[in-house]
């Protein structure tokens, strides 16, 4: 007998995540097929859906599931098959369909989800139609019935490949044919990377050759993820990548996370390049470019703990510096709202206008190639200029009374004479004319009784200062001790 879940402790903000079987199975997924026909396409005159999935093993059968869902609702589907996640948002926008892409990213291989967009890429949240997708799944799960059966009958099902013009798509925004001869060290983790970087890289899709020497890590897709996660978040599955650019003497090295949508970067000792370096890196290039098309007016979105150096250098480049919530659908719509060119994440996801404002590390990826491959120096010099100051990395501690230790922080801040926001958390900045500067932010977990610190200064003195003095402040009379360290700049929302 089928036991019907809870959708609520699985369906989260951004998407659905859980466990295979017990929370997301066929019957879950073809009910929330069916609810995002309902909810979605039809109401947007969509002519069908595009579905794509990862290797993980329940992905195919999930994915079919979630296509019969649409089609009885009469809406048609096309399944593009094994491909990462900004291969479907590729398709979602090169299609003009909404999506579904069947992949639980990062976590492990116990583990399946489904993120959705609209036509174009556009996100699907709790406040863009998720919440309603999950209720009306919910209602069929526990045997609703009445939803009129669709006029012109069941939607069809066609098959594409979209691999090679997906490669040819990116290859057409970032032109790496002239780069001085590149050795790449890639760290798949066994994840979608290990199919998108031959096609993008390589010659996999008929495209012609690069001067790029690959070193594949783990191109082996195995959603069981037998060599480590596929989680470059956690410096731990670093090791493998870092080790591997130092044997072979590469120019730099890149890691993939599980869906292949964020990518983190290492120089050639294998030292990590924070995703804020290479924000502002990507920013500098995407300004140019959108200069060179003939923008006058050009802004880059960043979140609330990105480095400071990335509204330094967005503004040295006479650019607009925009800043925003932590989290892919705040990016978005601020990304959207300014017509940015671009947007980045501290937690390696990076947002291009060419790429209907969707997140794509192949994409960031290549930019950083291309910065590489253009001029001599090696990437720790390249990179010097956008790495200025010193991360504390994300620190979770566990506080029953996030409020109240969130007024002591405001209190002290109070008396520091220090500045400060509420626009994600509360940010806290050095007084105005203090050196050596400084700031912080601490914000509460939407799901779990933790407060996360993030603090920056200019030397790892002030930083390890300040850091110590908020997490004595944080943790007085809390419930708990550290819940995790991740190293600078390096920890958020993953995706």
């Amino acid at each position: 007998m089928f036991a019907v879940p809870h959708l609520a402790d699985f369906v989260k903000a951004y998407d659905v995540r859980g466990l295979v079987p017990d929370q997301l199975s066929p019957d879950v997924a073809r009910a929330i097929g069916a609810a995002f026909a309902e909810v979605v396409a039809i109401p947007d005159g969509s002519s069908g859906i595009v579905i794509g999935h990862d290797m993980r093993p329940s992905s195919p059968e999930l994915s079919a599931a979630f296509a019969a869902g649409v089609t009885a609702r009469g809406v048609d589907v096309t399944l593009i098959g094994l491909c990462s996640t900004d291969g479907l948002y590729y398709a979602s926008g090169a299609l003009d369909l909404p999506g579904a892409m069947f992949t639980a990213s990062h976590n492990p291989a116990q583990y399946n989800g489904i993120k959705l967009c609209r036509s174009a890429a556009r996100p699907v949240g709790q406040d863009s139609g998720l919440a309603e997708i999950r209720d009306l799944a919910q209602w069929m799960l526990d045997g609703g019935t009445g939803l009129a059966e669709p006029v012109g009958g069941p939607g069809s099902v066609t098959t594409r490949d979209l691999l090679g013009d997906y490669a040819a798509f990116l290859r057409g925004l970032v032109d790496l044919s002239g780069s001085r001869p590149l050795k790449v060290v890639v760290d798949a983790g066994n994840g979608m990377g290990g199919h998108t970087v031959p096609a993008v890289l390589g010659t996999g899709a008929g495209l012609p050759e690069l001067p790029l020497t690959i070193v594949p890590l783990y191109f082996e897709l195995d959603g069981t993820f037998p060599n480590h996660e596929a989680n470059p978040l956690d410096p731990a599955n670093l090791v493998d990548l870092q080790a591997a650019v130092r044997e072979h003497g590469a120019d730099i090295g890149l890691a993939f996370d599980g869906d292949a949508d964020r990518c983190f970067v290492v120089d050639a000792d294998g030292e990590p390049v924070s995703p804020s370096a290479v924000t502002g890196l990507v920013a500098v290039r995407e300004i140019a470019r959108a200069r060179a098309g003939g923008d006058t007016d050009v802004a880059i979105v960043h979140n609330v703990i990105s480095s400071a150096a990335v509204r330094e250098i967005v503004l040295e480049a006479d650019a607009t510096p925009v800043r925003t919530r932590v989290g892919h659908s705040f990016i978005k719509a601020e990304m959207a709202r300014a017509g940015a060119v671009f947007g980045g994440e501290h937690s390696a996801h990076y947002y291009f206008r060419d790429f209907w404002f969707a997140d794509t590390g192949m994409l960031a990826a290549m930019h950083v190639l291309a910065a590489l491959g253009e001029q001599d120096e090696p990437l720790s010099r390249l990179c010097a200029e956008y790495e200025r100051y010193v991360a504390s990395g994300e620190i979770n501690s566990t506080v029953q009374d996030q409020a109240g230790a969130v007024e002591q922080v405001r209190a002290w801040a109070q008396v520091r004479g220090a500045q400060t926001d509420e626009l994600d958390g509360l940010t806290v900045r050095s007084p105005e004319g203090e050196a050596p500067t400084w700031w912080f932010n601490v914000r509460a977990s939407n799901t779990e009784p933790l407060l996360r610190l993030n603090v920056e200064a200019a030397d790892r003195e002030t930083m390890t200062q300040v850091r110590d003095e908020m997490l004595a402040l944080i943790r007085s009379g809390a419930a708990g001790d550290d819940a995790g360290h991740r190293p600078a700049d390096s920890a958020g929302a993953a995706s």
